[in-house]
């Protein structure tokens, strides 16, 4: 048996090199999102700014509730949506511990000044985490600044000269008492009196370095500020110090265990449809030699020994030989993350062993099964009736496959209904869920669906004349081969669908609602960190000027449903009234009157609300940017948060807890009869800050609509991945099925039909495949989207004209191309014979 399996794979190549390619790029797939779940669980970075320091306390990066109760109790955590920070109370009583030399906070924050970017402010005590010193002058006092001399050049100033900074504290003019060492990062260092203030975040840090007297240990230290913080902070020691100079690392890492796990789960299982619908394919062209096995005495353990070693021979050669191409995509695929800012620098590529066996163990159990069940009923036929059953194609599936196919539509059914019923997070948790049992409800169904979109679109071909006759009858008898070819085109059609008009929904939504909710006149933005504190006070006295009012920008995490969900958050600024003039929030209940600036109250977006389950006058638990919780109590709700902000609150609320208490906006508002060239010459002449930029509402809309597409990245990264697999998978399998019908073209020209009229036959049956798989795949698509869509966005499923053309295009492009080029070659051989 061995023999005749190599036998099998040396002089039938054709076949065996379609099943090699569909294993190569299922695990290539598979490898890429196995390595990136394996770096989300592993990644690390190597300190820097902390490398000389060997204790740093820090924030708990992650919210936590605590769910279930008795044995069943547990505590969950969630990556919190912006940078976390402790009190700088915990400095004096780390310092207090007997093995503490000295215990610094360290506090950051943007700097903005005249041809000034990328300064980062920081209170002059911190210097001691980097060795910095005061290479010229001395330390800064109240009222001055020590700056690296890069940013003093770049700034038109020197030691003893002056200097305007603006930070979320405020502007003011320092004097430069001195400068850094050359080579020094770009750093403004206040008096350890005022950076507090300047910060924005008075009472905060970042983090708090540790450093031992002369002769205690790392550990001892760390087990000493343990002790003076208790369960408040972290205390970080080795690599972990990384984690707390890069924040960032707790939502990388889930963002990419995300990736690896859920996308790879849905990317594992199409890479074994499409394994198994290209080795059952590969078998079935096979079943006039099996059938003459059998009439030659051969039994069926034989046969099957024979299909298993074909298996056990290419599946792991395939496998092997898709992980280098793996791990290329997945590095590829985190260096994009990485230049997105998605992933902190410094983050590496984990490759091991656990993905590669699961990528070539995967596609050998698939290759394996698949060609066994393909082989189990021609090697069960009697030998004398083997040639027979071979010479006839089955028109009927068994009746475990349709069982099997009735119930995972069945399923699609009653998860698409439950999507109907859910909102936000939950909805969207559905949806692939949704598309992968209606997959295999077509996987299992595929000869019955392609006998049906035979029998249907067969009609217009029969009137193209006999070479559509011809192709109408084909399709309608091969039903069982076409079902492995549009079984891959339903996959890009109702996966890929459905990512890109998620996202596109998604996209489209938001857009309509800034459209519709950004009624200012007039937008103040920055090219930097953000617009100052104050400067909508300063916007509201220009000429002109009816209103204005500072936007801030940042998220929250909620509780719903027992877990942690973020959503985004706006800070407004001044009094609730003025919001009608710059802002159409689509009130739906309460007012926003209630809003008050204790904390206490807050306006929830409408989808939100349902998804957390609260009304006008209900409590809602929610974790700002830093961590910090809060129990308001909902005075409004309105409809258009998708776009705007899920949540409102006051400003002095948010700014305190977000990365930076700069303003996001200034949305302004014209007097009656203000002309808006003269006020926004006006606001740009009288605000006087540096980077300051004043715009109309279209220009404010149109770089929304760019934020909006750079969020679409990652849902358009997985689509084309799995697009990509899933069209090369359905090239594969129309070569595949071409290249085996060398007989049937042959009879054609013996029996007078031209080589054109056999293209045109085929051709035919190429537009029959991509027709039926776009309709079907269209079809799954728009029964997952619907339910979803409207607890995303409460709207209807939307995709761009030109997105629904370039996909259909394709589709056909690559169906012509993968039938018209094999079969050319077929023609050549034919016309030599």
């Amino acid at each position: 048996m061995n023999g005749l399996a190599r036998a099998s794979v040396r002089f039938r190549p054709a076949s065996f090199a379609g099943s090699f390619v569909a294993l190569l790029f299922a695990a290539a797939m598979v490898m890429a999102c196995g390595t990136l779940l394996q770096t989300g669980v592993t990644a690390h970075v190597a300190p820097v700014r902390y490398a000389h320091v060997p204790v740093v306390v820090a924030p708990d990066p992650d919210a936590r509730i605590t769910v279930g109760h008795g044995e069943d109790r547990e505590t969950e955590g969630e990556p919190l949506t912006d940078t976390p920070r402790l009190s700088a109370a915990f400095a004096p009583r780390i310092a207090a511990e007997p093995g503490v030399a000295a215990a610094v906070p360290d506090i950051a924050f943007p700097v903005q000044g005249a041809g000034l970017t990328a300064l980062t402010g920081r209170n002059w005590d911190a210097r001691a985490v980097e060795g910095v010193a005061a290479a010229q002058g001395h330390a800064p006092a109240a009222g001055e600044v020590v700056l690296d001399p890069g940013s003093a050049r770049a700034a038109h100033t020197g030691v003893g000269r002056t200097v305007t900074l603006t930070a979320p504290g405020g502007t003011a003019t320092y004097r430069v008492a001195g400068l850094t060492a050359p080579g020094t990062a770009a750093t403004a260092y206040f008096a350890e009196s005022a950076a507090p203030r300047l910060s924005g975040h008075p009472g905060l840090a970042d983090a708090v370095a540790v450093l031992p007297r002369p002769g205690v240990s790392t550990a001892e230290a760390a087990d000493q500020a343990r002790h003076a913080v208790g369960r408040a902070a972290d205390v970080r020691t080795g690599d972990g110090r990384g984690a707390a100079e890069q924040p960032r690392l707790a939502g990388a890492k889930e963002m990419l265990t995300a990736i690896g796990g859920s996308f790879g789960g849905i990317a594992a299982a199409t890479a074994v449809f499409v394994v198994m619908g290209t080795v059952a394919l590969a078998v079935g062209q096979r079943r006039r030699e099996i059938a003459l096995l059998r009439a030659i005495g051969a039994t069926p353990r034989q046969i099957r020994r024979t299909v298993a070693t074909e298996a056990v021979l290419v599946a792991p050669l395939a496998g092997l030989a898709g992980l280098l191409p793996g791990v290329a995509l997945a590095r590829w695929w985190l260096d994009q993350l990485v230049r997105r800012d998605a992933v902190p620098h410094g983050v590496t590529l984990a490759v091991g062993w656990i993905p590669m066996v699961v990528a070539v163990g995967a596609g050998l159990l698939a290759a394996l099964v698949a060609g066994l069940l393909a082989a189990r009923r021609p090697s069960k036929a009697r030998p004398s009736e083997a040639l027979g059953e071979a010479a006839v194609e089955r028109r009927r599936p068994g009746v475990i496959r349709t069982l099997l196919g009735t119930v995972a539509v069945a399923g699609g059914v009653v998860l698409a209904a439950v999507a109907a019923h859910t909102t936000g997070d939950d909805a969207a948790s559905i949806a692939l869920a949704v598309v992968f049992c209606f997959m295999a409800g077509v996987a299992f169904l595929g000869p019955v669906v392609a006998w049906l979109a035979a029998a249907i679109l067969g009609l217009p071909l029969r009137a193209g004349g006999a070479p559509g006759a011809l192709a109408a009858a084909n399709t309608r008898a091969n039903a069982r081969a076409l079902a492995s070819a549009i079984t891959p085109i339903v996959l890009v059609t109702a996966f890929a669908g459905t990512l890109l008009c998620m996202q596109s929904s998604l996209q489209h939504e938001s857009s309509r609602q800034i459209r519709d909710g950004v009624v200012a006149d007039q937008v103040i933005g920055s090219a930097g960190a953000g617009v100052p504190a104050g400067t909508a006070a300063r916007a509201a006295r220009v000429e002109g000027v009816a209103d204005a009012v500072g936007v801030l920008r940042s998220g929250a995490l909620y509780r719903a449903s027992g877990a942690l969900n973020s959503t985004s958050v706006l800070g407004v600024d001044g009094d609730p009234a003025q919001l009608p003039g710059v802002l159409a929030l689509g009130l739906r209940t309460g007012s926003l009157a209630g809003l008050t600036r204790d904390g206490r109250t807050v306006a929830v977006d409408t989808l939100l609300a349902a998804t957390a389950k609260v009304h006008v006058g209900d409590r809602i638990s929610l974790w700002l940017g830093d961590g910090t919780a809060l129990r308001p109590r909902v005075v409004a709700t309105y409809s258009r948060g998708l776009g705007l902000g899920s949540l409102l609150l006051p400003r002095a609320v948010l700014a305190p807890h977000a990365a930076s208490a700069f303003d996001t906006e200034v949305l302004v508002h014209d007097g009656p009869g203000a002309d808006a060239g003269a006020v926004r010459r006006a606001l740009a002449d009288r605000l006087g800050v540096p980077g300051l930029r004043v715009t109309d509402r279209a220009g404010y809309r149109a770089q929304a609509d760019r934020d909006l597409e750079l969020n679409a990245w990652a849902n358009r990264v997985m689509a084309a991945v799995l697009g990509g697999f899933a069209a090369v998978a359905a090239a594969n399998t129309l070569v595949m099925t071409v290249l085996d019908r060398r007989r049937e073209v042959a009879l054609l020209r013996l029996a007078g039909t031209t080589r054109l009229q056999v293209l045109r036959m085929l051709r035919g049956e190429a537009v029959l495949v991509a027709v039926a798989g776009l309709a079907i795949g269209s079809a799954i698509a728009w029964i997952t989207l619907v339910p979803i869509a409207r607890g995303l966005t409460g709207a209807a499923p939307y995709l761009a004209p030109r997105t629904a053309a370039v996909l259909a295009c394709a589709t056909l492009l690559l169906t012509l191309t993968a039938t018209t080029l094999p079969a050319r070659a077929l023609l050549r051989d034919a016309r030599g014979a």
